[in-house]
């Protein structure tokens, strides 16, 4: 037994070999360590979940249904419904010297267009 009375941790006992995952890992995820590279199927009667991954205005980490690769998203922008709709009321209004392009240049009426790196498939599109 020792001075303050605890006894000391039992035969066999194997401390932890690293620390829990600090906050900004726990909340924001581990960035991938390498390339996603999938197997091929042993078994025919194998099932395949596939998860539907939110994408939003900004690349998305996922794995790419077509290639099967461990990806971030490629985007590219267009203008969306908004900038057509606002550009319309512009002109109405009277603006005819180009001023109904501007929302057509404006991040947010742009719908964001989500694209594989890899084998370049549509992955989705992110409205506004």
């Amino acid at each position: 037994m020792s001075k303050n009375g605890a006894q000391p941790p039992p035969y066999g006992f194997v401390p932890p070999q690293s620390a829990p995952p600090s906050y900004a890992q726990a909340v924001g995820g581990v960035p991938p360590s390498s390339p996603f590279t999938p197997q091929q199927p042993v078994l025919s009667s194998q099932q395949v979940v596939t998860t539907v991954v939110p994408i939003g205005p900004q690349a998305t980490h996922m794995i790419c249904p077509s290639c099967r690769a461990e990806i971030n998203t490629q985007v590219r922008t267009s203008p969306g419904l908004i900038a057509y709709v606002s550009g319309f009321l512009i002109a109405l209004f009277g603006c005819w010297l180009g001023c109904c392009l501007i929302p057509c240049c404006i991040d947010e009426c742009m719908d964001v267009h989500h694209y594989c790196p890899h084998c370049s498939a549509y992955l989705g599109r992110h409205r506004r």
